[in-house]
This record gives C-alpha cells, sequence and structure tokens, in this order.
C-alpha cells in the first residue's frame, strides 16, 4: 500500500472528518488491504461488489456532507455488522442455513444511528449460528489454525486484521469480551439494555448485549455517545482501586491464563494501582446453572416456529440448546431471571464494602485455543453477563507463541462511563 492507514478509530476520525485523507481513495486503500487479509481470515460474509458498493455510497456521503467544519463524527467509517443485526439492502443469514426469507426485518437502531453518524457499512461479519456455539468460517487473525472466539468471530477478527476499526456485536455468555481477548482488540460490552437490541435476531432477550469492538479504549468513547442511552463522558480523576474475586470463579481459569493474570496485577500493582483480593461468588456452579437454564429456555421460545419446521436445518449445537429446556416451567425461569438482579446487588455490595471501583479478571480461560470446530469457553465471562454488568476486554500481551492475552474489566450497573474514563490507563501499563 502506498501509505500506511490509521490503525485506530480516533485518528481515521480525526483524517476522514478534516479531508486530510480523502475518503475514496481511502477506501481503494482499504480495498487492497482487503484483498490482502480477508482471504486468510474470512472475517466478512462474502459480498458481490462491495466495494463498488461503499464508492457509490461514499459518493452520496460526500455530496451530503462537502464542508469538512459540518461533518458528523463518524463520516466515512467503514462499519463490520455482526450477521444478526438487520442492516438495509443486506441479507440477515446469521450464520443459519434457514431459508432467508425468514430472517429478514427492519434495520437495527443501533445500525440506523451509526448511518446517521456518517459511518459506512462494510458489510456483514460472520456470526456462529444464530450467535451461539456452531462456528463459521473465520480464523484468528493472528493464528489461522486458532479460534477467533465467538460468537462474534468476524467482528472480532475483522478489527485484529486492522479491517475496520469498528464492528458491532453481542454477548450472550462471552461472545465479545472472549473474542476481543483472543484476536487482540478492544471488546466492549455495555450493561444490559444501554444498546438497543431492537433490529437484532435474538438468541436470549433475557442475557443479550449489544456492543462493539475498537482497537484502543480511546476509540470506545465516540461511538458509545451514539449509541449507548444517556451517555455522559467523563474524565478520570483519579486511579481506580480493583478487585480480585478470589474463590471458585478464578479457578476455571486455565494454568496459563491464571499465571499470565497474575503477571497482569503485579504489573498494576507496580504501576501504583491499588488491588484487593475479595472472596466471592461462592455458589459459582449455580450461577454457571441459573445462565445455562435461562439462555436455553429463551431460546427455545425465540426459534419455537422456526425449529417446528426446519429443525434439520439447525447445527446440532444449537439443536441441543434449543431441545434442552424446551419443557422447563416459567416459574423455573423466572426463579433464575430473578437471580441476575440477585447477583448484581451482590457484586454491587461488594464494591461498597472493600471499597472497590472496578473488578478484574481473566476475559477468557486462556489463550485461543488450536482448532476451529470450537470457539472456546466463555466461563469467565458469565458471572458479568448474567449481571448485566459493563465490562471491557483490552488486549494485555502475547504468549510465547505469540497469541493475544487480555484483561476482562467490569464496573458497576449503569457505570459504563467510568468504566472506560478508568481504563485508559489500566491500558497504558498492560497494553505494551
Amino acid at each position: 500500500m502506498s501509505t500506511q492507514l490509521p490503525n485506530t478509530l480516533v485518528s481515521l476520525v480525526e483524517k476522514l472528518r478534516s479531508g486530510s485523507l480523502q475518503l475514496q481513495p481511502y477506501l481503494d486503500q482499504l480495498q487492497e488491504l482487503f484483498d490482502s487479509r480477508e482471504p486468510q481470515v474470512l472475517a466478512f460474509v462474502p459480498e458481490k461488489d462491495r466495494f463498488g458498493r461503499l464508492h457509490r455510497e461514499a459518493t452520496e456521503l460526500l455530496a451530503l456532507y462537502p464542508e469538512a467544519a459540518k461533518r458528523p463524527s463518524l463520516f466515512g467509517v467503514p462499519v463490520g455488522v455482526k450477521d444478526i443485526f438487520h442492516v438495509s439492502g443486506l441479507v440477515t443469514q446469521a450464520g443459519s442455513a434457514l431459508p432467508e426469507e425468514l430472517l429478514q426485518g427492519p434495520e437495527a437502531s443501533c445500525v440506523s444511528a451509526l448511518k446517521a453518524a456518517g459511518a459506512l457499512i462494510m458489510g456483514k461479519t460472520v456470526t456462529t449460528e444464530f450467535a451461539y456455539f456452531a462456528p463459521g468460517p473465520t480464523r484468528n487473525p493472528h493464528s489461522p489454525e486458532h479460534t477467533p472466539g465467538g460468537s462474534s468471530s468476524g467482528s472480532a477478527a475483522a478489527v485484529g486484521a486492522g479491517l475496520s476499526m469498528l464492528t458491532l456485536g453481542t454477548q450472550t455468555i462471552g461472545s465479545i469480551s472472549r473474542p476481543a481477548a483472543f484476536c487482540g482488540v478492544v471488546g466492549y460490552k455495555p450493561s444490559y439494555d444501554r444498546i438497543s437490541r431492537q433490529g437484532v435476531i435474538p438468541l436470549s432477550p433475557s442475557a443479550d448485549h449489544v456492543g462493539f469492538f475498537v482497537p484502543r479504549v480511546t476509540d470506545v468513547v465516540p461511538v458509545a455517545a451514539i449509541l449507548c442511552r444517556n451517555w455522559q463522558t467523563e474524565t478520570a480523576v483519579s486511579r481506580p482501586i480493583l478487585g480480585i474475586p478470589e474463590g471458585p470463579y478464578l479457578t476455571h481459569a486455565s494454568a496459563e491464563g491464571l499465571d499470565h493474570f497474575q503477571a497482569t496485577c503485579r504489573r498494576l500493582d507496580e504501576a501504583g494501582f491499588e488491588l484487593k483480593r475479595v472472596p466471592a461468588m461462592p455458589d459459582f456452579t449455580e450461577i454457571i446453572e441459573r445462565h445455562k437454564l435461562i439462555v436455553a429456555v429463551d431460546a427455545a421460545q425465540v426459534h419455537e416456529a422456526w425449529f417446528d419446521e426446519f429443525s434439520d436445518l439447525y447445527h446440532e449445537k444449537t439443536v441441543e440448546l434449543i431441545e434442552r429446556e424446551r419443557k422447563v416451567p416459567l416459574e423455573k425461569l423466572g426463579m433464575a431471571q430473578q437471580g441476575q438482579i440477585r447477583l448484581r446487588q451482590e457484586l454491587n455490595d461488594l464494591m461498597d464494602e472493600y471499597g472497590l471501583d472496578l473488578w478484574i479478571s481473566p476475559p477468557a480461560v486462556g489463550p485461543a485455543t488450536l482448532g476451529l470446530d470450537s470457539t472456546g469457553d466463555p466461563v469467565m465471562n458469565l458471572p458479568w453477563t448474567h449481571a448485566g454488568l459493563p465490562t471491557l476486554s483490552i488486549p494485555a500481551g502475547k504468549n510465547e507463541a505469540g497469541l493475544p492475552l487480555g484483561l476482562q474489566l467490569a464496573a458497576r450497573w449503569y457505570g459504563d462511563e467510568q468504566l472506560v474514563a478508568w481504563s485508559e490507563a489500566i491500558e497504558s501499563v498492560i497494553s505494551g
């Protein structure tokens, strides 16, 4: 390529809005990169004449905003959209073999919001089938023999490969945090329902979160300000006190994952952060089972009509999920949902008792697993999703094999702004 493309969303936005990077030539450079990297990564759902469409849409955008001073906040930014979000003009297949006419719907409100801010939709990114565990073709951009994680496989890999500076994803158990860690990018899962789920094919309405991937923590704010309800940008005035959730939860990390987490904690301690080890979630096994029940019951309800007619077209992993809890009494589901609220309150109470600002933990059991048949274990993300608390997964170096590892941060319920503000200082210590 003739010139180096911007490698953060903030720098890309600044250059496109000011005109120091012209939009049409930028798309030509991006296409050159795409043609080189995408065949190895397979982050995007195939689309005929993708860049022809993007150039036409860019022409329309330039006609709307010829003056740099009047350009909207995401002017010209190409965005990847997980293929469970409806996008006008693009087919939604949800990583499945079901008849496409069943799956279409009005454009997702978050996609419309990004378009209104000047973003271009680069295309659909690969998802596991219906955002569960059946993997698509996407490969880890750091090692094609390893999984990129899931279910937001393509979205994380696209940012990790530099193909997009912003992609949309969802998380029902660990589908943003884990692939972000595996692909070496920042994954933001907001507080439950902070970003609208309208226009997104659900897996579990009780647990689905809409979020996104970007290269750096500083890239989160420009997007969150558009997508998150009532976003109020904050600036950190002090370093956060960090809580380590001791107990059965951490025992689920692998030896390598736990060693890396402890090493990251030491780096933060040496940099002057206060860390407190706090006994937490003694009933973690029950939390896991409760969340699995909610997801299975919700999925069975969402897919009831489709599954009755097209069960033979579903992947066996999705079939197992849908059939697992089809006859669970609604009373049992209600009790499990009450457990979500209870865990949220328990974690917030511990933060009050110990004076914590953030929880820190491994974002995955370990580095990306070898092979593409599994997207990895989401257990390290499960309690924060179950409680609906906001999380950020931040890159934290690589192992000896060159695979990324990360750190997961969680804040109080609807403490998203503080989470992002505090995470910038943490990123500067651990990302190097």
